[in-house]
């Protein structure tokens, strides 16, 4: 299964795929998507634009979005809100279904607590995918949230196996 993670941003929008067969996670690329422009809906449509060609491109089975970190600043909150919808919306488009995830389940799925700072999710995404060249860090965020979904997706696995094997 090829699962693309999404880390929603205006200006920089982190994505990441990995392949997952069993237990094995494998990196197979990650980048960033680049909101170009001064006015608002030039910057969406260049995201739309670029996250479409990522799927086109890898072909992904599953994708997962971080959710929207509410903060004090509520207009930025509500444009980083925008930038997810374009994410949700170009995953929904092709047909995709997506998981979302909240920042500080992420950081806990891969590092081990909720509150890591970038450096300690770049640390373990390098760990968990050996030879992982970075796009940069939002790329690394991106391919954190495709790991947490792989994670997930193992965990329900697991799970429907179990109740499988209970009910037979």
């Amino acid at each position: 299964m090829r699962v693309l993670g999404v880390d929603p941003g205006l200006r920089n929008m982190g994505w990441g795929i990995v392949d997952v067969a069993g237990s094995r996670i494998t990196h197979v690329a990650n980048g960033v998507c680049h909101g170009t422009g001064t006015d608002l809906a030039d910057r969406l449509l260049a995201l739309h634009l670029a996250l479409t060609q990522v799927i086109v491109d890898y072909a992904p089975d599953q994708a997962a979005i971080e959710q929207t970190f509410v903060n004090k600043d509520a207009v930025g909150t509500l444009k980083l809100g925008q930038a997810r919808g374009i994410a949700l919306l170009v995953v929904a488009q092709a047909g995709i279904k997506a998981g979302e995830y909240a920042p500080n389940a992420v950081k806990k799925a891969v590092v081990g607590v909720g509150h890591a700072a970038k450096a300690q999710i770049d640390h373990m995404v390098r760990l968990q995918l050996p030879g992982v060249q970075l796009a940069g860090p939002d790329a690394a965020d991106a391919l954190a949230i495709a790991i947490t979904h792989a994670h997930h997706l193992q965990s329900a696995g697991h799970l429907s196996r179990a109740i499988a094997k209970a009910a037979s």
